[in-house]
């Protein structure tokens, strides 16, 4: 390598460490505007280029206040989780190596990967050892690829040839989903052209929970071929739809694939105190979820399994004269979306080895005991209301005073614990209340992160209840 290079790329890491040792001191929200980002970062393209060393400090430098903290230990926005040391170093190696994860015959290493990857989240996951799996960009692309498989399979039991022929003209396919599924899954189906306002909708419990005696009494009125979406972990209460039940009464509807939607409740399966919350899920048609949230890696890493490894592939492959594809080897690219793509499967292969079984389960047992305490030390303010059950790392809090109209109320708070800089999370309206959303899913949150991010949040509340 020359140098230049060396010396530059030394340069970066150290630049890259910087980052990593600030991230968890620094105020969580951005601290600079969009404005100031366009003056530092952009400006007319010159024609002679710039030394690569200037233009890292220069992003480097922009980094420092134009990112949100969103890999530090109290952003409790969305359900985005950090990334562990060695999936980060992992992160970097596959940058370094650039291949081509498509074709193995383009990467043998990476599609080795994959496979050893893919049998561990299996193992962890309690799915069939014989399940596909496929590494794709996040839950969105694994919600689609897994009901392509499913419409796939449901239309060829039906003698309907949908890859070749499309839908036009096709037997109808019935699609059910939760009242409360994740708009992914609706997205999933406005792309493969069911239409995002077609699904049947089944009615939830006060905790988002599929009814399943109103899917059982839904599915006894279809006829034909049918995909149930089932949900492992309501995006603001955590909740999971009673897979097992569920799975029991599609079982008893010939015809039908059951698809649980796992994007982050998937991982409760290692948890030995929760695990009991994705029983059944071994019996799922397909499931999807997300690596980069509460497995720790970086951007973007989604998952999906099927136990219809022929319907996966067959949804998703294309035979190209050009290919060289092996018939004994894995191909990556038979299992998602995307022909071109980079290894994502190395940093959760790291992670996976770093943290062992053991300490995956705890992570995931450390966050849902840092939410319920959370819950518990904002519980105890007058004002203060836990609107659910906290069974995972979801905690959804409503802010309430005599004479006030408690949404704008909940959303001033919101606001004001965002600006205010020590967290960051969101908000969103859950049975037509507004409500402050913690997610808790971070591998480095302490105690000590959620009493300091409690104290702030009570700080605001008490400032604004007081006008």
């Amino acid at each position: 390598m020359p140098s230049s290079s060396r010396d530059l790329l030394t340069k970066t890491a150290a630049r890259a460490v910087e980052y990593l040792d600030r991230v968890g001191d620094r105020p969580v929200k951005a601290a600079t505007t969009s404005a100031d980002l366009k003056k530092v970062l952009g400006g007319p393209l010159s024609k002679a280029g710039e030394p690569a060393d200037q233009v890292i400090d220069r992003l480097a430098t922009a980094a420092m206040t134009g990112t949100v903290a969103t890999a530090g230990p109290r952003y409790f926005g969305f359900v985005v989780g950090g990334s562990v040391p060695a999936a980060v170093a992992a992160d970097w190696l596959v940058s370094t190596w650039d291949q081509n994860a498509g074709i193995y015959a383009l990467s043998p290493l990476v599609s080795v990967v994959e496979e050893i990857a893919g049998d561990w989240l299996k193992s962890i996951a309690g799915l069939r050892s014989d399940a596909s799996v496929g590494f794709v960009t996040g839950c969105q692309m694994a919600n689609f690829t897994a009901l392509a498989s499913a419409r796939h399979h449901v239309l060829r039991n039906a003698g309907w040839d949908v890859e070749a022929r499309g839908l036009s003209g096709a037997p109808k396919v019935t699609i059910i989903t939760s009242d409360e599924s994740h708009y992914t899954i609706f997205m999933a189906l406005r792309l493969l052209g069911f239409g995002a306002e077609t699904p049947i909708r089944i009615p939830t419990d006060g905790q988002g929970r599929m009814r399943a005696d109103a899917l059982a009494n839904t599915l006894a009125g279809i006829t034909g071929p049918c995909i149930v979406c089932a949900q492992a972990g309501n995006v603001n209460t955590g909740a999971f739809d009673p897979i097992a039940e569920i799975a029991d009464i599609v079982d008893a509807h010939s015809g039908t694939w059951l698809h649980v939607d796992g994007a982050f409740g998937l991982w409760a399966a290692a948890s030995p105190s929760r695990a009991h919350l994705v029983k059944g899920i071994d019996r799922a048609d397909s499931v999807a979820s997300d690596a980069h949230k509460w497995l720790n890696v970086p951007y973007d890493c989604g998952l999906v399994f099927t136990k219809h490894p022929e319907a996966h592939r067959s949804a998703m492959s294309l035979a190209a004269a050009y290919i060289q594809a092996t018939a004994v080897e894995r191909d990556p690219h038979e299992f998602t979306p995307e022909e071109s793509r980079r290894g994502r499967a190395v940093p959760v292969y790291a992670a996976l080895r770093s943290l062992g079984s053991n300490g995956l389960g705890e992570l995931i047992e450390r966050n849902c005991r840092l939410a319920t305490r959370m819950a518990d030390r904002l519980s105890k303010q007058n004002g203060v209301r836990i609107l659910n059950d906290v069974v995972l790392n979801q905690v959804l809090v409503r802010f309430e005073a005599d004479g006030a109209d408690a949404d704008q109320l909940t959303r001033d708070v919101i606001a004001g614990v965002q600006q205010e800089g020590t967290c960051w999370l969101g908000g969103t309206t859950w049975h037509r209340m507004a409500a402050m959303r913690v997610a808790v899913s971070n591998w480095s949150t302490t105690d000590a992160d959620i009493d300091r991010s409690a104290d702030a949040i009570i700080s605001v509340w008490l400032s604004r209840s007081r006008r």
